[in-house]
Parts: C-alpha cells; structure tokens; sequence
C-alpha cells in the first residue's frame, strides 16, 4: 500500500496541473470567455476538497480498500477534468 502521505501529493499535484492548464489556457485565449475554464477550476477545488475529507476519515474498517477508492476516483476525476480541458 501506498503512504497517505503520498496519496496526498498525488492528489494536490495532479489537480494543481489541471488547475495550472486551465489559467494557462486563458492566457493563451485572452478574447474567449472564461467562464467555462473557471467552472473547471471549481471543480477540481470541489474534488480536491472531496478527496482530502476522504482521506482524513476515521474509523475505516478497511483502509487499503479505502485508500485503494480515493485513488481510482483521483484518476477518475482527473480524467473527467481533463477532457473538459481539452474541449475549451
């Protein structure tokens, strides 16, 4: 099993990156509206938040399981944003 502590820089790097494409996407694109790369960001803070809560938890039965769903819904989530990325 992987270490919380790594779970947590897993989880503030790749939503940080996604969060960095975003702004970097609206200093390219400076006459496109930006609202819809901010809805983006919003949600990555909303997963990042989610995750976080997630992994602090206590009184879980089964923790490598635990850990083991946080990981595989990062990569869901990271998925999910970074297709919305690739369509602004």
């Amino acid at each position: 099993m992987a270490s919380i502590k790594n779970l947590k820089k897993d989880i503030n790097y790749t939503l940080g990156d996604l969060i960095e494409e975003c702004y970097v996407w609206e200093l390219l694109n400076p006459k496109k509206d930006t609202k819809k790369s901010e809805a983006v960001i919003d949600e990555a803070i909303q997963i990042f938040d989610g995750l976080i809560v997630r992994l602090h938890a206590k009184d879980i039965a089964n923790k490598k399981a635990h850990f083991k769903a946080i990981g595989a819904e990062l990569e869901t989530a990271a998925t999910t944003l970074v297709a919305k990325i690739n369509k602004l």
